[in-house]
Order: C-alpha cells, then sequence, then structure tokens
C-alpha cells in the first residue's frame, strides 16, 4: 500500500475523527486571537470578521491540499520534489486567503457593516507581507505535522509488511522443511533398509548413509543462504537413491552435472525441490515409472537446471502449486531477473521444468 492510499483511506485515524481534531485546532485558534484582540484593542466587528475568517480559511486550506497532495500522489515524490510542491501550494493557499480577508474587511468598512480601530484597516505593504508570512508558517506547519504522521505511519506500515513477508518465507520454508520429511518417504525407506539388511547388508548400510545425508541436509537448510551447486548435486544422488529402491525399475535416472557451473551458488533445496516434485507428480504416477533426466550446464553468467520426468501437466490436482515449487517462486522473485523458472509439456508423455539462476 502506498503512502497515499492508506492516508486516503483512513486520513487521520478517519474522516471524522479528522475533521474533529480540525474544528477543534483552527476554533482554538480563532478563540486565541479573540481574547488577544478584546485584550489590547478591544473587540470590534471588523477584527471578529478576521478571526473566523482566518480560522475556516486555515482548515478548509489545509483540507484543500492535504488532498491535491494525495490526489497527485506527492507523498511518493519525496525531499525536494515533494517539498517545492508544498511549498508553492501553502504560498498560493495564503495569498488567495488574504486577499478574500482583505476582499471582506474593505467592503464591509465601505459600506459600515464592519468596525475597525481607527476606523481602517492596516493594508501598507509591510503589514500585508506580515499577514501572509503569518497565514503561510501556520499553514506549513500543519502540512508539516500531517507529512510527519502520514510518513511515520507509511514506514511502520511498510515495516509491518517486510515482517509479514519475513514471516511467510519463514512458514514456506518450514512447511519445506515438513514436506522433506515426509513421513511417507521416511517410513518407505525404514521399510527398505530392513528388507536390504538380510537380503544386502553392504546396500543396507549405503542406503542408510544415504538416508542420513538427505534428512541432515534437509534440517539444516534453513541456516544458509547459499549452497554450491555440487553440494546440491551430491544430496541429490543420495535422495535418489533412497527413492531407486522403493521405486525399483519404476526410477531410471540420467543425471549430467556440467563441470564448470558446480561452484554456482543458489538457495540451498533449490533443485533438490524440483527432483522431488519430478518423483512425487511424475514417477510415483505413472504406471511403468519413466526415466528421471536432470543436467546443470552453464549460462553465460549462471546456471540452467532443466529436469525432465514422464508425466502429463494437470495431472495432478494442483499441478505447479506444491510446496517445492512455492519455495521455488518466492526465491524467484526475491531474485527477481535474470532469474528465470518454465514448466512445461515437453511431449506428450514427458514435462520439463527449467530453472535459470544467475551466479
Amino acid at each position: 500500500m502506498t503512502a497515499a492510499g492508506s492516508a486516503s483511506g483512513a486520513g487521520w485515524r478517519g474522516h471524522w475523527p479528522r475533521q474533529l481534531f480540525q474544528a477543534a485546532l483552527w476554533g482554538g485558534f480563532a478563540a486565541l486571537n479573540l481574547w488577544q484582540f478584546q485584550r489590547y484593542v478591544g473587540l470590534h466587528s471588523g477584527l471578529v470578521l478576521i478571526a473566523l475568517m482566518l480560522a475556516l480559511g486555515l482548515w478548509a486550506a489545509s483540507e484543500a491540499l492535504r488532498s491535491l497532495t494525495l490526489r497527485r500522489g506527492w507523498l511518493r515524490l519525496g525531499g525536494t520534489a515533494l517539498g517545492w510542491r508544498l511549498a508553492a501550494g501553502v504560498a498560493l493557499a495564503a495569498s488567495m486567503l488574504q486577499a478574500l480577508i482583505a476582499l471582506a474587511l474593505v467592503g464591509g468598512l465601505q459600506f459600515g457593516w464592519l468596525q475597525m480601530p481607527g476606523g481602517q484597516a492596516d493594508y501598507r505593504f509591510g503589514s500585508l507581507l506580515g499577514y501572509w508570512f503569518n497565514t503561510a508558517v501556520l499553514l506549513g506547519a500543519w502540512l508539516a505535522v500531517w507529512v510527519g504522521v502520514v510518513a511515520r505511519r507509511q514506514a511502520r506500515e511498510n515495516e509491518l509488511a517486510r515482517l509479514r513477508a519475513e514471516s511467510a518465507r519463514r512458514g514456506l520454508e518450514l512447511e519445506a522443511l515438513r514436506a522433506r520429511l515426509n513421513p511417507h518417504f521416511v517410513f518407505n525407506a525404514l521399510n527398505n533398509v530392513r528388507a536390504l539388511i538380510n537380503e544386502d547388508p553392504p546396500r543396507a548400510r549405503d542406503m542408510v548413509t544415504r538416508l542420513s545425508n538427505t534428512l541432515r541436509h534437509a534440517l539444516q537448510h534453513s541456516q544458509r543462504d547459499r549452497v554450491r551447486l555440487d553440494e546440491e548435486w551430491a544430496v541429490i544422488e543420495d535422495y535418489l537413491a533412497v527413492e531407486a529402491v522403493h521405486f525399483e525399475q519404476r526410477l531410471r535416472t540420467d543425471l549430467r552435472l556440467d563441470a564448470r557451473c558446480a561452484a554456482v551458488e543458489l538457495p540451498p533445496m533449490l533443485l533438490q525441490g524440483l527432483v522431488e516434485n519430478a518423483v512425487k507428480h511424475g514417477i510415483a504416477v505413472t504406471p511403468g515409472g519413466g526415466l528421471l533426466r536432470v543436467v546443470a550446464e552453464p549460462l553465460a553468467q549462471g546456471v540452467k537446471l532443466v529436469v525432465e520426468n514422464p508425466g502429463r501437466l494437470g495431472r495432478s490436482p494442483s499441478p505447479g502449486s506444491g510446496v517445492g515449487l512455492s519455495w521455488l517462486r518466492q526465491r524467484l522473485e526475491e531474485r527477481g531477473p535474470p532469474a528465470r523458472f518454465d514448466l512445461s509439456q515437453l511431449d506428450s508423455d514427458t514435462v520439463r521444468a527449467t530453472l535459470e539462476w544467475p551466479a
């Protein structure tokens, strides 16, 4: 939400509370002027007119400048651009207000409707400049306070938005962690280990090691902002080795890591999320399974990751909206261009996920 949108929607906590504040402020200003007139020169009808018109005029001018500032989006400009626009508005509003007061006062005196001390109004150049300056100072002070209040509220809203985004990101990380620790995956892996203990003890030990590596990486992923691609690749190999025991001949893999992009750093579990998505929505739901192909090749500045798996987009109830892909899109949004992700149907039976990540 922009400052203009926030202020126009709520004002100073709403329209009526702001108007009550305005009434109290300028009403008090009028009362102070009348008290001073009464004490020092006596209360004359012309002075009463000046006090009332000045208070009402400042009220109207402050509201008009506030509305103009919000409508034109000046608060988004900030700095010098905002300052000179407000200063010009204050100068013009003060001039118009003093001109209206002068017309009313001079006309009232001329027709005998008003009385002033000495029988006439003082509109010498120095006095006129003083009237204008006092009006401009009062109006400028009001605008400065209002802009400060809006700016402070906007800063608070921005901070709240940042904290909400951070909270959402952390929540997504926790969801991703829960997904990596999927009880079905762990349950299947442990059952397979138990079956292998008697049949093939060396393979059972290897599977326990690979499962341990996969789970350790999942538990530690939130403690690092970046990992090397070759580190992530090792975890992918461990994960697929564990899944290969479960899916047996249904899972065939083709992993190709170009050595030139091994040192590229990327957010942890970015590639693993794509691979797990391919297993869950491709291999697991395709009769007979198929080939899971993972390729990493260098770009001019970065790496291109391609994951292909059997399947068809639209086969799952919510394709492309799982935790893994949500996590990936969150990272893409944070990184911005030239990071790019595409999920497409390569042919009638193959889905391709392509991720381009800048170094």
